[in-house]
């Protein structure tokens, strides 16, 4: 009708049908649109978190390290390819094979009684007493006599005949029953006090007992990581430690998934480069760590300076007193020159001490400590629902040897401050007359040169023109058992208390190999050979290699063959 607003009927219909048809069209474009929205949101978070671990590493190493690293990791994973290939794997595994043959014939005795299965019937006492003396007396580096570098740290027969008899008192004691054996639970709870008291620990500090070192510095390393998780929510934990920290570190990192960033310990102090350690520091840093002193060189890293960062950073300070143990906290009494490295600095979170070195007790015996009892909780672990009721236990072990607390606790009660001290003045003394030694001496002065300023019991040198390996092999050949080292090559002498008797006839002996060594170089001059002949021996066979691969797996093989030998009947 005219005027009227009403719309053709057609034309109605075809509004309706596209109104109809709109929501579905929506859908699929918000849906598209929630598939792009969740594509682009995951790929900001991906270029944000390698744009994040970009800028640490150029933080951490710079552009010139940063490039080097990159270089040195492709070029050990194509010599890794190369190692595989067809022609030269057959080669190495030969090689290998040939090498572990020797060794085996070193460790394997054939001319004794093999055991493979259990005896039909049980041996008669004195048999089986004439079959462990025949086993003691078994070919070996006599450490009695001072041979050995570290490994038995006082072996006198008094205090093996003190430890002898705790171990038969408590033989069947363990201390995951502590009502059952409240003896055992008293004694490694006054290990404990006494180590932390040693270390200046502050009120409100803990510590557990622990079967050696490794375990000791694992635990630290999991109450940090723990902590880290707790506390700030870090979900991949890094930690700096310096080249020579323990390798006990390395294996925490392995075992628990703990990112390691290692930090050259350049020369002339051979110290951790703090400045380093604290590029290297950011947000999924759970730990620092520094050694007083490290096995290889016995060089005190600066823990005062790491102390200071950790403050300023927030972070764990952990510091490995393992191979220092009862030496460290002793030698300003025993007059020697010292430094501040453990509780006295507040940085300072955890340490490791082995009471099983020069705290002379039995072997399988260390503590690791904490400044606060909640730390110590992060190393805990309790099952609270399993069905064989509530389980509870400080570490990693569950049952333990009651015994070798009791050996533990009546080596520290014996020995007492006095005796330690007094130890302290042996050993630390004899370390350093064997450094003077070597640095005065004409012939070895002339040839060897020390390895920064070591403080406690260990001394490490290297060679200028003649080959370090050579020197060790020729040590071995006169019946010494010393440390042969890489990165830089070099030998070290951990002091004990059989050294210090012997240690002139170790100078001497020293002596008599470089000048045997430097006869070598003069004659392969003479033979137009060169000024120095290609390494040999057994120290060399290894180290000398394994300095010069790129890729390690060469070395890796030789040790995992190495391991399989030691359970080879």
């Amino acid at each position: 009708m005219p005027g009227s607003s009403r719309m053709p009927i057609s034309l109605r219909g075809s509004l309706d049908s596209v109104k109809k048809r709109k929501p579905k069209m929506s859908s699929l474009s918000l849906g598209m649109i929630n598939l792009d929205l969740i594509r682009n949101i995951v790929f900001f978070f991906f270029v944000l978190r390698w744009t994040r671990r970009t800028w640490w590493k150029l933080k951490g190493r710079g552009i010139i390290g940063a490039l080097l690293e990159l270089y040195h990791d492709i070029r050990r994973i194509a010599y890794g390819y190369f190692l595989r290939a067809p022609g030269v794997r057959s080669q190495v595994q030969k090689q290998v094979r040939e090498s572990l043959s020797k060794v085996a014939d070193k460790l394997i005795t054939t001319d004794m009684t093999r055991h493979l299965v259990l005896p039909k019937e049980g041996m008669a006492e004195e048999a089986v007493r004439a079959e462990l003396k025949q086993l003691a007396d078994m070919d070996h580096t006599r450490w009695e006599d001072g041979f050995v570098s570290g490994a038995v740290y006082h072996g006198e027969e008094k205090l093996m005949q003190l430890q002898t008899e705790a171990f038969g008192k408590f033989t069947v004691a363990n201390p995951i029953h502590p009502d059952v054996f409240p003896g055992v639970r008293k004694m490694e709870a006054e290990i404990v006090s006494m180590v932390l008291n040693l270390f200046n620990a502050p009120p409100g500090a803990a510590g557990v007992s622990t079967a050696g070192g490794s375990e000791s510095i694992l635990m630290a390393c999991l109450s940090a990581r723990q902590r880290g998780y707790v506390e700030r929510g870090i979900t991949e934990p890094e930690m700096i430690l310096p080249e020579t920290g323990h390798t006990a570190f390395r294996k925490a990192g392995q075992y628990f998934g703990i990112k390691i960033h290692l930090v050259a310990c350049p020369a002339p102090s051979y110290q951790v480069d703090v400045r380093a350690v604290s590029r290297l520091i950011n947000s999924n840093t759970i730990m620092l760590v520094g050694s007083a002193p490290n096995f290889p060189h016995g060089i005190i890293d600066g823990i005062a300076a790491l102390s200071k960062l950790a403050l300023r950073k927030k972070l764990c300070l952990h510091v490995d007193c393992c191979l220092g143990s009862f030496l460290v906290p002793f030698l300003d009494k025993a007059g020697f020159e010292t430094q501040l490295f453990d509780f006295r600095l507040k940085g300072v979170t955890s340490i490791s001490c082995d009471t099983h070195k020069y705290g002379f007790a039995p072997k399988g015996n260390s503590t690791v400590l904490y400044r606060t009892s909640e730390l110590r909780k992060y190393q805990y672990f309790v099952s609270p629902d399993w069905s064989g009721g509530v389980y509870a236990s400080p570490g990693i072990a569950g049952s333990r040897p009651g015994a070798l607390i009791a050996g533990c606790w009546a080596s520290l009660m014996s020995v007492g401050e006095s005796g330690y001290v007094d130890a302290c003045v042996k050993i630390v003394g004899t370390t350093k007359k064997i450094t003077d030694s070597i640095r005065e001496t004409p012939i070895l002065g002339g040839e060897l040169e020390i390895i920064g300023k070591p403080l406690v019991s260990v001394v490490a040198f290297t060679a200028k023109n003649l080959d370090i390996y050579d020197i060790a092999d020729g040590m071995s050949g006169k019946g010494w058992h010393l440390n042969a080292l890489q990165n830089p090559p070099a030998i070290h002498v951990a002091v004990t208390l059989p050294i210090a008797k012997v240690w002139e006839r170790l100078v001497s002996d020293l002596e008599s190999v470089v000048e045997t060594e430097r006869e070598k170089e003069r004659v392969r001059i003479v033979e137009g050979k060169g000024a120095k002949g290609k390494a040999v021996g057994d120290s060399a066979a290894l180290y000398g290699v394994a300095g010069s691969l790129p890729n390690k797996s060469v070395v890796v093989d030789l040790a995992n063959g190495f391991l399989d030998l030691l359970y080879k009947v």
